[in-house]
């Protein structure tokens, strides 16, 4: 008789090299489980995109015999009413690595353990789990180049192959709808997402073979230019494991007519980033360089709403961060500048910044938000330095020197003559009026001067080296 095996199902909506669900689906009788805990916290943007992959991934199980059962709650009290209500045996999973959840799920398995339940966990977030890479006296790496050296050397396990048949019981309980999640927003803001993001597994592996096909040899020299589609856009489904990384590095280290290189270090990034995560699970919210815990940053409210709408005088800041506030997504070297503008133009703690990314970005990811957030701010382990402050107005006249990504995003500017779209102020008045623009009124005046903004950062960093 074959053994019934719960198979909890979280970020990671794929059939592909899911290790999981692999084992399972060869070793018995699979109930594929998705639980939302009701300590979790998803950003509403985050909340929308998982609404959309989880129906296309029950529908993906029901393609193959399979289903998939949703219920909310405690876990491990969810978890035991279905281990009784169809006799599991056994509950497998692929481990997830935000601190509570990993310290809740370590606490799961030996509960479970000892209770004669048959508990396996397997890696199918990253390329290799975060304790795997370590110095020689067995401590974390906190600078990603020595990391990604080591890393490199090791030998990635090889994707396991889809899941293409399931055998699953016959169950008079269905769980909850989807709906019943409530994942879903009452007001329908999401229209431009739709039109963008198609969600499931087969959308993420065609935005891969495109990437591959059409972007990956001019990445190096292309990704900074958020108007010349230089990217993969691979991390929304990355975020929620609707693709497998080990299934991207594979497909790369196979591609030898193609500067694979770029694109894997960012990948290595990704596993930097949760390493220090594991490590260091208060990285979300504090310093990694203790110093900055006396770092005197300041909240200005009225700075605080201009920046999280656009509204800053700063084109290039305000394109970011309407394309955000739009799509849920927003170019990488964009955010490294409007993280610059937040922490040293504005001093306002990366911490909220961090917060506001994880609410409106539907690739929000804790491990890279943190590290992100951290290096620009100077904060980390392995960060830029402090005194590096962008310019946005230079960054935006080297990224986006013809203005095309603010005509975009910034329409009020968009008749602006390149020479002056990147900074308004500095338009002769005849050419305002000839494009309509009316300084204060059709857009704002820079909120902080740059020259001035450095400057005071730069004194507030004296205080604390």
């Amino acid at each position: 008789m074959k053994k019934t095996i719960i198979v909890l199902i979280r970020e990671d909506l794929r059939i592909d090299d899911h290790p999981a669900l692999f084992e399972a689906s060869q070793e018995g009788n699979v109930i594929p489980l998705f639980i939302l805990d009701e300590a979790a916290s998803f950003g509403e943007a985050k909340k929308w995109w998982l609404h959309r992959n989880i129906k296309t991934f029950k529908d993906t199980l029901q393609s193959i015999n399979g289903d998939l059962w949703l219920d909310k709650g405690k876990t491990e009290e969810v978890l035991l009413r279905w281990i009784e209500k169809t006799n599991a045996q056994a509950v497998y999973w692929n481990r997830a690595y935000h601190p509570e959840v990993y310290d809740r799920d370590r606490k799961l398995a030996h509960s479970l353990s000892s209770q004669g339940i048959d508990v396996k966990t397997f890696e199918g977030t990253l390329l290799l789990p975060p304790w795997n890479i370590k110095k020689d006296d067995d401590t974390p790496y906190k600078v990603y180049s020595a990391f990604y050296k080591s890393l490199r050397k090791q030998d990635i396990p090889k994707p396991r192959p889809p899941v293409r048949q399931m055998n699953v019981p016959q169950l008079k309980d269905t769980g909850m709808s989807l709906k019943d999640l409530g994942f879903m927003p009452s007001v329908p803001w999401y229209h431009v997402m739709e039109s963008i993001w198609d969600p499931g597994e087969d959308a993420a592996l065609k935005r891969m073979n495109a990437f591959l096909e059409k972007g990956l040899h001019v990445y190096s020299e292309g990704r900074d230019f958020p108007s010349e589609g230089h990217i993969s856009t691979l991390s929304p489904y990355l975020a929620l494991g609707t693709i497998s990384v080990r299934r991207i590095f594979h497909t790369l280290v196979e591609m030898d007519s193609k500067p694979i290189e770029p694109f894997i270090k960012q990948l290595i990034w990704r596993e930097f980033s949760y390493t220090v995560l594991l490590h260091f699970p208060e990285s979300p919210a504090r310093p990694l360089n203790k110093k900055f815990g006396d770092f005197k940053w300041q909240t200005n409210e009225d700075d605080w709403e201009k920046w999280t709408k656009g509204k800053t005088g700063y084109p290039i800041v305000d394109a970011g961060m309407r394309e955000l506030w739009a799509t849920g997504f927003m170019h990488n070297r964009v955010r490294m500048i409007v993280a610059s503008f937040l922490t040293k133009h504005l001093l306002i703690p990366w911490q909220r910044g961090a917060k506001w990314f994880l609410n409106t970005l539907i690739d929000a990811d804790l491990a890279n938000n943190s590290m992100g957030w951290q290096w620009v701010a100077g904060s980390g382990f392995d960060s830029a330095p402090y005194f590096r402050i962008f310019n946005p107005t230079l960054q935006s006249e080297k990224f986006d020197k013809d203005g095309a990504y603010i005509r975009m995003w910034v329409p009020e500017l968009a008749n602006l003559p390149s020479p002056y779209i990147h900074k308004p102020t500095d338009a002769p008045a005849a050419v305002l009026e000839e494009c309509n623009i009316s300084m204060g009124k059709d857009y704002p005046y820079p909120v902080v001067d740059h020259k001035a903004a450095r400057k005071r950062a730069l004194e507030r960093y004296d205080e604390i080296k």
